[in-house]
């Protein structure tokens, strides 16, 4: 069981701060990769909450590893985010303040596969066609890496 679910043993829907990290794949195309999340039907990076010990750079690779079957073979540090665009509160009623690492990877081996419990579709589109539900705490992400 992760950090996120044991705090929430605590707390229970409360606000908490959850640090994570989350991966701006570019493929050769130029296209970017998003994922159809399963808990809000929006399209969003791939990502997740810093599972204890781990470096945030440990935490995006684990993420897209488990999300896409893709393995990062360089990442790089794009920015952080944090703030009130970062709140949101899940379909299941849990809130969160995320304070984000956000890294672009280019470099990567594998295969897409979706992980069946939380991705419904994995999909590269091009920048200029992003589909208009993105999930909330991706937007301002996706928003500053197109400016």
């Amino acid at each position: 069981m992760g950090y996120i679910s044991e705090m929430r043993k605590v707390v229970g829907s409360k606000p908490i701060i959850m640090a994570g990290a989350c991966v701006i794949v570019i493929n050769e195309s130029n296209q970017i990769l998003l994922q159809l999340r399963k808990d809000n039907d929006c399209w969003g990076l791939c990502g997740g909450a810093l599972e204890m010990g781990e470096t945030l750079e440990q935490a995006a690779k684990r993420e897209l590893e488990e999300e896409t079957g893709l393995i990062a073979k360089d990442l790089n540090l794009f920015d952080v985010f944090s703030g009130p665009s970062l709140y949101y509160q899940y379909p299941n009623g849990d809130e969160v303040y995320m304070v984000v690492s956000a890294y672009i990877c280019r470099n990567y081996s594998g295969s897409l596969v979706e992980e069946k419990s939380e991705v419904a579709a994995l999909q590269f589109f091009s920048i200029d066609e992003l589909p208009s539900n993105i999930s909330p705490p991706d937007l301002p992400v996706i928003e500053k890496f197109l400016d």
